[in-house]
């Protein structure tokens, strides 16, 4: 049964109340800490994992990050994404003078003053994205990318309906759930998924009493999973790249030096001279291009026009990654623009004067870069070979 944004389920022993909230509403962090004065809970479960509950609580959390870590790690696209999705809360927030995760520091402060023991209830965020991700080719991965960039950044004025409607709704869920229109592979990872993963860790829970703060969007599919049989090890694990996958990653490079050597075969001179150029422009100058548009120095411009051709060849190295270190080594972020990320994240203006963002956007542009320009040229030079 549900009293306002609390509903009530039980198992016959043990009673479990979900309270939905909406994350920047002031009401839903009164009635979390209300809520959990009230039940006097054994436990109080908190829609977190332990990442995000140290980037709520630790202040010091963003001053250690390794800017060549995470470009080695090839961490920057999800990274990007993180810091997008904390825009978009961090904007809204300002909006209504809330913090993101107001509720959820509510919940954690009330657990520790009640004695209730604290359950980070959700799956690790890395992999909600890489199972999410694994389930995307990569035109979607791009349309994905783009709409999530645009939707972050995007700074239309709301109408007053429309900022009443934000308050009493999970706007981070209605934000994936947007996405999971556009893309609709992506909803089991990042919604029906994490409703089951949290039904579970939530019933693993001790104690007689249980509270739960969660979006409100999840409340319905974890009412709906309540009784039913999770395998949370399957939840957690993140699928290899199927054999296709693997073919297909190769297959470029494996198509471009068959074509060079039959190319070399049968047009020994001008013939394979042309080859080369039809691979090498493309993959330089797009490159090139996109470390530009991204804001590279010009060392980088220039790491991109040589590396690109090389890389595209050898999927175990993106042009990216080369660039990132590159501009990393020459901008060299420092602690100041790492605390500033979640502030400077919130404007594509921020992200270009931030040397932090800056330095993920040069490395994601420059393999945004040299995979267009790869396929154009292997496509170029296919079709010399077929003359």
């Amino acid at each position: 049964m549900g009293a306002g944004h609390i509903t009530e389920l039980s198992d016959g022993e043990r009673r479990f109340f979900l309270v939905g909230t909406a994350h920047v509403s002031r009401r839903s962090v009164e009635e979390v800490r209300e809520a959990i004065d009230r039940l006097r809970p054994d436990a109080v479960c908190v829609e977190l994992d332990e990442n995000r509950y140290r980037a709520l609580v630790d202040g010091e959390r963003w001053r250690r990050l390794d800017i060549f870590q995470v470009i080695k790690e090839r961490k920057v696209p999800f990274l990007l994404v993180s810091l997008a999705l904390a825009a978009y809360q961090q904007r809204l927030g300002n909006r209504f003078g809330v913090r993101p995760g107001a509720e959820m520091i509510a919940a954690i402060d009330k657990a520790k003053e009640h004695g209730a023991r604290l359950v980070l209830a959700d799956r690790d965020i890395q992999i909600t994205l890489r199972r999410a991700w694994r389930r995307l080719g990569p035109w979607r991965r791009l349309r994905l990318g783009f709409a999530l960039l645009a939707g972050a950044f995007a700074d239309e004025e709301l109408t007053e309906q429309e900022l009443e409607r934000i308050k009493e709704s999970d706007v981070l869920a209605e934000l994936m759930r947007e996405f999971t229109e556009l893309v609709p592979e992506v909803k089991g990872p990042l919604i029906d998924e994490r409703d089951a993963y949290l039904v579970s860790r939530i019933r693993e829970a001790p104690g007689r009493t249980v509270v739960a703060v969660v979006g409100a969007a999840h409340v319905p599919g974890m009412v709906a999973r309540f009784a039913d049989p999770i395998d949370r090890a399957a939840l957690e694990s993140v699928p290899p790249p199927g054999p296709w996958g693997k073919i297909l990653k190769w297959l470029l490079p494996a198509l471009i030096l068959a074509a060079f050597a039959v190319g070399y075969r049968r047009h020994a001179g001008e013939g394979l001279r042309e080859m080369l150029f039809a691979w090498l422009i493309p993959n330089s100058v797009l490159a090139a291009l996109f470390s530009l548009l991204a804001g590279a120095r010009l060392l980088s411009v220039v790491t991109a026009f040589v590396a690109s051709p090389i890389t595209s060849l050898n999927p175990t190295i993106a042009a990216g990654m080369v660039v990132g270190l590159v501009e990393a080594w020459l901008r060299r972020p420092t602690v100041e623009d790492c605390e500033r990320l979640r502030e400077d994240a919130q404007t594509l203006r921020g992200l270009y004067r931030n040397r932090f963002t800056r330095v993920l956007l040069v490395s994601l542009m420059a393999s945004l870069g040299s995979a267009l320009g790869a396929w154009i040229g292997g496509t170029w030079v296919v079709t010399l070979l077929s003359r």
